[in-house]
């Protein structure tokens, strides 16, 4: 929790803080006002004007989802330039940013603003989070205007603890109606039907599917994202109800006409408790928007409403609250003891009161008892990051100690190493990106998700802050969207409960079904998904239903299915394209299918993606084009190693090297025999583009962006391991880098392209024939590595060499080239072992692991014969 003093209008140093200018530079005092009132009185609207009249402004709201929502409406006036958004777990803030909309509690109140304001200020009367919204009330101050939005309940309260205070009250635009008690069944379109559990949201949920045809679902654990996409659901008429919790009795602007509350009492963390008249009025107040009047009641098994509380609902009479939460914030950090003695300490004024423990208070209380954290937490510095780390919120409320535990490790980690690891950061989100599962498992993935958004929002906890804010952001919109996916087929099954009852009744006969031109399938004009391929894809959720539905479907696809495989049939090599990084094969760029290891490595075989088949002939039909376009691309791409073969029949001298050469792809071993081969053989292979290296037999043309992309993949999918295309035009990386890759040799630490380092080797070994010789001056650059890297390199070549200042003691001036020596049992003694490329008879031992040429072996012994 951060502490902030009130501030006096000093405006010398707005342009510094907001990187703007002041308004003016008048030096009227501050002022405070605050707007109380009802629902629909346009109290956000009214901030949010105020806001951006003023040169800087920050507004704290009490959701997330509201912050994220008004900060897309202060872009869309103001530009992504000028407008900031942070939350606990988001933080989008320009260099230019002047406006702000934040949570309560993550308001940047160091900053200098001239315009602040607090939504909902009556919520410093919740025990949980009161304390909050009582600390922004007593400290949070514009330069220039400061204002409280909120319930009229709290005026005498905001009257007592802000003297001077100006109130304005504000009246409802529309009016607020009750209807008593309405069935389920008998609720009218354009209804919100309210319930303060899961379960209880569930249940009528599913009641509303059945009857109605569908509903969306709003509750306060979904992510804004989802929780948006199953407001348009609504908004944009698919279904006309909503079932959701009280977290629509904030914000939440959405068309409603009725509100329908299910139950008058919920469980508020400690006990089950009646709601209060206010809490009422404010998820009731939802119904009617702008001048539009709006009607209220109860539903399901909830009794109706007094004839007290109604009238009080309607004519917003409510109780004045008797006191606020309140928590010290001068915090004492000179020790653990200390820091929880002074968060104990006792109101000071009239009318505010302690909360509830808080769940950092007791984070903090708990891991007192850890003695490893009790060893490590000493002084002021690590006491007050040990209460960052207890601020951490325990959104996934398991139950047990494991958020201790998760905040214990954390500190530790801090403390310690100065930043949380990457590889905890990767571990969780990685743990948390899967997208299968029910409701309640994404639900609580989510939760996971934004605690890992909470702890890459400290940018000072880790390296990469802006990287893991990224990925945990990613991780949580996948999340989301398959959370929405799970809550639409689960509650909107209008279309399949048309088609369900059809089938039940006539069986799929006398369905009407077609395919659009685009693709689109459908059945009796309902569109179940679409035919990409040979593949229907349908939204339609997993379950008995959506296998009947695809039975409908797939009525539509008996004549679609057989014209496509014509069509593909006769469509040009040029239709299809191989993805050369991931091994998927397209047409039309629909993908049809990937690359698996086949029976040899220039013989990939195919593995379609589900498709619609009817029988094996079709899918045959598929696989045998698809197996036709590889074998051509692979003879077209790799010519040079074809017409290389070919030789073979022409001079048996030379097939057992051409056999070897097209067995392990256009790379083969030189063994000590393939040396002792005559000049004229050596001259043909040549001719015919094949290079007798000092290590490797190998065709240079193969060497180039495409055939060697291609020979990459093809060793990555018959040796069974991951394909890493380099980048194009590089001939020499980190040997971390391209380890185990098609075409490359180690040399030390660095990895050079086998072609480059041959040619290379073959020079030097002609420039020292018969003495010692200068290295090349350009030998670094054609090698594509640093000058000061050549000693190691030309050493992991096993290539003796040495400074050339050695040769001559009278030498003087700046250093020498190096030498290159001619000591043919040194540099034997050096070379290092090639690895094996033919079968396992030619393989007495495994290749040496600091061996450079280890990248060269490119298959695996599980994969040889």
């Amino acid at each position: 929790m951060l502490a902030f003093a009130p501030q006096a209008p000093d405006h010398s140093d707005m342009k510094g803080a907001f990187h703007g200018t002041s308004s003016s530079d008048h030096t009227m005092p501050a002022s405070i006002r605050a707007a109380l009132g009802p629902t629909n009185t346009g109290k956000t609207h009214y901030a949010l004007t105020r806001m951006m009249a003023h040169a800087s402004g920050i507004i704290g709201f009490p959701l997330r989802l509201l912050a994220r929502e008004n900060y897309e409406r202060l872009v869309k006036i103001k530009g992504e330039r000028s407008v900031a958004l942070i939350t606990g777990e988001e933080k989008i803030v320009p260099p230019g940013a002047r406006w702000f909309s934040c949570t309560v509690e993550a308001m940047p109140l160091d900053r200098k603003a001239e315009f602040i304001a607090i939504d909902e200020i009556q919520l410093a009367s919740d025990p949980d989070r009161g304390h909050v919204f009582t600390d922004r009330l007593l400290h949070a101050r514009g330069t220039v205007e400061t204002l409280f939005l909120g319930a009229e309940t709290i005026r005498p309260l905001l009257q007592r603890l802000v003297p001077g205070i100006e109130i304005d009250i504000r009246a409802r635009l529309s009016s607020l109606a009750s209807t008593g008690h309405t069935k389920l069944s008998r609720l009218p379109p354009r209804s919100a039907i309210v319930a303060f559990s899961m379960s209880e949201v569930y249940a009528l949920a599913e009641v509303i599917r059945r009857r109605r045809g569908g509903c969306a679902v709003i509750m306060g654990q979904l992510s804004p994202r989802t929780r948006n996409a199953q407001v348009e659901l609504y908004q944009n008429r698919d279904v006309d109800y909503l079932v959701a919790t009280d977290a629509i009795g904030m914000g939440l602007n959405m068309d409603v006409d009725h509100v329908a509350l299910a139950q008058l009492s919920k469980f508020d963390g400690t006990v089950p408790r009646p709601l209060f008249p206010q809490e009422i009025a404010q998820i009731a107040g939802r119904a009617g928007r702008g001048m539009k009047d709006g009607t209220f009641g109860t539903t399901a098994d909830c009794p109706p409403m007094s004839s007290a509380l109604v009238e009080a609902v309607e004519q917003h009479r409510f109780d004045p609250i008797q006191r606020l939460y309140w928590r010290n914030h001068e915090l004492d950090f000179t020790n653990p003891a200390n820091l929880l003695k002074s968060l104990t300490r006792p109101p000071p004024l009239r009318g505010l009161t302690a909360g509830r423990v808080a769940s950092d208070v007791t984070t903090l209380e708990s891991l007192m008892l850890d003695p490893d954290v009790r060893e490590i937490a000493r002084g002021k510095r690590a006491t007050t990051l040990l209460w960052d780390v207890c601020q951490i919120p325990d959104f996934r409320k398991l139950g047990d100690d494991s958020h201790t535990r998760l905040c214990a490790r954390l500190y530790s980690h801090l403390i310690k190493d100065g930043s949380i690891p990457a590889n905890w950061m990767e571990g969780h989100i990685r743990g948390l990106a899967k997208t299968e599962g029910d409701i309640d498992t994404l639900m609580h993935r989510l939760t996971g998700v934004r605690v890992c958004s909470y702890v890459a929002a400290r940018t000072e906890w880790s390296r990469h802050s802006a990287i893991w804010q990224e990925r945990a952001r990613e991780v949580e919109d996948q999340l989301s969207d398959a959370l929405h996916e799970r809550l639409t087929a689960r509650f909107v099954d209008r279309r399949a409960t048309t088609l369900l009852r059809r089938l039940d009744s006539d069986g799929d006969r006398t369905l009407l079904s077609a395919v659009k031109p685009d693709g689109d399938v459908l059945v009796e004009g309902h569109s179940i998904g679409r035919i990409r391929g040979f593949t229907l894809e349908t939204d339609v959720a997993s379950g008995p239903e959506r296998q009947m539905i695809l039975r409908a479907g797939r009525k539509a696809l008996i004549h679609e299915i057989p014209r496509r495989i014509r069509l593909l049939q006769d469509a040009p090599d040029t239709a299809l394209k191989l993805d050369a990084t991931t091994g998927h094969l397209s047409w039309d760029e629909t993908p049809l299918g990937r690359l698996t290891a086949g029976t040899s490595l220039l013989r990939p075989a195919i593995q379609l993606f589900p498709a619609e088949f009817t029988d094996t002939v079709q899918k045959t039909h598929v696989e045998t084009r698809l197996l036709t376009f590889m074998a051509n691309l692979i003879q077209m791409d790799l010519k040079a190693l074809y017409r290389a073969h070919a030789l073979a029949e022409q001079e048996p001298g030379l097939r057992a090297i051409l056999h070897r050469l097209m067995e392990d792809g256009g790379i083969t071993e030189t063994l000590p025999e393939d040396q002792a081969l005559p000049p004229a053989l050596r001259s043909k292979l040549r001719k015919h583009g094949v290079e007798v290296g000092r290590f490797s037999i190998f065709c240079p043309a193969l060497f180039r962006a495409r055939p060697l992309d291609l020979l990459g993949l093809l060793h990555a999918l018959h040796r069974q391991t991951p394909h890493r295309p380099t980048a194009p035009g590089r001939v020499s990386l980190p040997w971390h880098e391209i380890s185990g890759q098609f075409g490359w040799i180690r040399a030390g630490e660095t990895g050079l392209r086998l072609d480059i380092a041959e040619r290379c080797i073959a020079e030097l070994h002609q420039l020292t024939r018969r003495h010692d010789h200068t290295a090349p001056p350009d030998l670094a650059s054609r090698l594509g590595i640093k000058s000061d890297s050549l000693p190691s390199v030309l050493k992991g070549l096993g290539i003796a060499h040495q400074p050339a200042e050695a040769q001559s003691s009278t030498h003087a001036g700046p250093p020498r080239p190096l030498m290159i020596l001619n000591d043919r049992k040194t540099r034997a003694s050096r070379r290092p072992r090639a690895a094996q490329h033919g079968s396992a008879s030619r393989r007495p031992s495994p290749p040496r692991t600091d061996s450079p040429f280890a990248a060269l072996a490119i298959l695996s012994e599980k994969v040889r014969p």
